[in-house]
């Protein structure tokens, strides 16, 4: 497998190319708007061609680089099938696994911080059959889980936050390791490390989020610690889902 991050620190974000040299196709996910090119020559130079391009879900403090990347190299371009956007896309249903050689990844629905948000479980067929990391977007960071209140009703979404962190994140292997869509200096969540990646098994030990066992206290807690809400968010959203 190749996995390169591209992280952007004076934004707090990140973004992941994944896939499989030898039979050459990989995937892009959380594109940024300002570095197709950069994603396409480093494809090339690793002799993959890009057939997926994935947000995983609409973002909310930057423009995303998704639907432009999946027309400059005629990728799908990827959401989970609730997204509620203007353009055309490849709907994503939970359970779903995405080959890309001998990468495979498998599609987690895990609303929350939005309802469209998801999680990618990544294999590499060649190590094994256990999963070797989770993409975990706005869901799950380091140190932080993600703000519940950008479709406006935060306390409710607190609620789903819980039941996904519980039912579908908790459950896989400590092992596992986690690559967020952002590490500190973004706005989604309230408390991220400036690490910008971990182990599962660390979050649950560290996380102060993972260690409420309560949902209603859990609720409280992640509303009462919602940061502002990024600038331009209302543009920014518009702006995405209009592709």
């Amino acid at each position: 497998m190749i996995f390169n991050p591209y992280y952007y620190f004076e934004t707090g974000c990140a973004a992941y190319l994944l896939g499989c040299g030898t039979l050459g196709k990989c995937a892009v996910v959380d594109a940024h708007e300002r570095d197709l090119d950069a994603y396409i020559a480093f494809a090339n130079e690793k002799g993959m061609r890009i057939t997926h391009v994935i947000d995983t879900h609409v973002h909310a403090d930057h423009r995303s680089g998704g639907p432009a990347l999946a027309r400059k190299t005629g990728a799908a371009y990827c959401l989970h099938e609730s997204a509620d956007v203007a353009l055309q896309f490849t709907p994503l249903r939970d359970g779903e696994e995405i080959e890309l050689g001998n990468t495979r990844v498998r599609v987690l629905h895990t609303p929350g911080h939005t309802p469209e948000s998801l999680c990618l479980v990544v294999t590499d067929r060649r190590r094994g059959t256990d999963p070797w990391f989770v993409l975990t977007g706005d869901t799950l960071f380091v140190g932080a889980v993600g703000r519940p209140d950008l479709a406006g009703r935060e306390r409710e979404m607190a609620g789903i936050l819980f039941d996904t962190l519980r039912n579908r994140i908790l459950p896989l292997p400590d092992t596992l390791e986690i690559f967020p869509a952002h590490q500190a200096g973004s706005v989604c969540g309230a408390g991220l490390s400036g690490k910008p990646s971990s182990t599962l098994g660390f979050a649950t030990r560290w996380n102060p989020a993972l260690s409420i066992n309560d949902r209603e206290k859990f609720i409280e807690y992640v509303v009462r610690e919602i940061p502002l809400r990024p600038a331009n968010m209302d543009q920014i959203v518009a702006a995405n889902i209009a592709g």
